[in-house]
């Protein structure tokens, strides 16, 4: 089939139909796209799984996995054959049922989310001509929150169940994880629905046909980004498995194939938590605003849009991938004060401003109209937009500046200490110097004649007896 026949109809087709139709597509070509997803998904897991390991390897100065296979491509699948063949342990005092419920919820619900996603507009499958998502909903982007809630449960529950204090802890951690950061992402979310005008994945991408949302929304975009790293417990958040002070975390006590349903669902909710902000806010399938405009849109649409889809989805893991081979994790409470003292507040503040100005059909400023990406925007939008980054930067720099005036208002450390003022022995600091004489140590220290009186009566004691 040419390349004409690929892309040419299906942009006549989105014209046309604006919304995911499905009435050309039977029961059995769903069941096929469901199958090709799962797979497009275990061999997506399979390859981020050893590009991990080779970037951070390079990251390190150390070669990576590079013995098994061409480039050590089949380690991912050697170590996944190894644990599967490992022994299945289950501890004495766990509740079996919610023990084996617990990764069974993690790994399937990892799958469901991605259903939603559109990886290209409308192709041509087996004599059918359907879009090439597997569902689509008024409300499909609410669909991805509400699964990722249910699939906190097996976070949860493996955590319970194990009947060990460690993996309780992270269970625990978890589950105020996800609800913390579950608030800011949907607040962040609202932004693209008001520009949108509609919740349906497939919509929201064909609303961004003149500019994608990750400019207009930015905002809401850089929330996103930080809240999915939450929701995956990934560094420099991955605090729900701790491995320096809970051994592991919530599947401390899991083994065989049982922690890998784990492992899968992790890296399946790395993609779709990528898949999800591609389609938000980076166009989702369509290709970058250059090769679009070539020869009338010859390379959007059809099967290109899996192309790009799949490119954009990359660069979310990869960085993943970046952040986890450069930033140390992050403590608790500093965690959950980002996302309950600076991420929700501004993320509300933000919706306001973004609401107030979709219901103003004039904007603040008249009828003035700027054409930015080939898309007439109010003045207004971006007099407000500029005016949130000035306030932004000035923000960080007031904190910036309080945090480098208290730590300069730090008092120095007295030149001379008594180790013993606290009722602790504490050894000096660099650059100082013990009181002389310490006084607690004196008191302490008896005189040298009464030491020697002490020990000759204690010595005609002893005679005696």
């Amino acid at each position: 089939m040419s390349v004409v026949s690929l892309a040419g109809p299906v942009l006549a087709a989105s014209a046309d139909n604006p919304a995911a139709n499905f009435n050309d597509t039977p029961w059995w070509l769903s069941l096929i796209k469901a199958v090709l997803l799962f797979v497009f998904l275990l061999i997506n897991t399979l390859i981020v799984i050893w590009f991990e390991r080779r970037v951070i390897g390079r990251m390190q100065q150390r070669p990576g996995p590079n013995r098994t296979g061409p480039f050590g491509l089949l380690q991912t699948l050697a170590d996944g054959v190894k644990l599967a063949l490992k022994e299945d342990l289950i501890p004495r005092k766990a509740d079996k049922l919610m023990f084996i419920l617990a990764p069974t919820i993690a790994g399937a619900m990892a799958f469901v989310s991605f259903a939603i996603i559109p990886l290209s507009g409308n192709v041509w499958m087996f004599g059918h001509y359907t879009p090439l998502q597997l569902t689509d909903t008024p409300v499909a982007t609410l669909l991805v929150l509400a699964v990722a809630g249910v699939g906190v449960y097996g976070i949860v529950l493996a955590g319970w169940a194990s009947g060990s204090t460690y993996p309780l802890l992270g269970g625990l951690r978890s589950s105020a994880q996800v609800i913390s950061y579950e608030i800011a992402m949907g607040l962040a979310l609202v932004a693209v629905f008001l520009y949108a005008g509609s919740m349906s994945t497939s919509q929201i991408v064909l609303a961004q046909k003149g500019l994608w949302y990750c400019i207009p929304a930015f905002f809401s975009f850089i929330v996103y980004i930080i809240t999915m790293v939450g929701e995956t417990n990934r560094l420099p958040f991955d605090l729900a498995e701790g491995e320096g002070e809970l051994t592991g975390g919530f599947h401390t006590e899991y083994s065989s194939l049982k922690f890998a349903m784990f492992f899968l669902g992790e890296y399946v909710n790395m993609f779709t938590v990528s898949a999800l902000a591609t389609t938000l806010f980076l166009g989702g399938w369509q290709a970058p605003p250059g090769i679009a405009a070539i020869d009338g849109g010859l390379f959007n649409g059809g099967w290109w849009g899996l192309l790009w889809f799949t490119i954009k989805l990359w660069l979310f893991m990869f960085f993943f991938v970046w952040l986890r081979g450069s930033l140390p994790r992050v403590r608790y409470d500093q965690f959950m004060r980002l996302g309950w003292k600076l991420l929700i507040p501004s993320t509300l503040l933000w919706v306001v401003a973004v609401a107030f100005l979709r219901a103003s059909d004039e904007g603040f400023l008249g009828h003035k109209m700027v054409s930015l990406g080939g898309r007439n925007i109010h003045a207004s939008t971006l007099y407000v937009v500029a005016v949130i980054i000035v306030l932004v930067v000035a923000g960080a720099w007031i904190v910036d500046y309080k945090a480098a005036a208290k730590e300069n208002a730090v008092s120095t450390p007295p030149a001379e200490v008594d180790p013993f003022a606290g009722g602790y022995p504490v050894p000096p600091l660099p650059g100082q110097r013990l009181v002389e004489p310490v006084p607690a140590l004196a008191a302490a220290r008896p005189a040298p004649n009464e030491s020697a009186q002490q020990t000759t009566a204690t010595e005609s004691e002893v005679d005696r007896g």
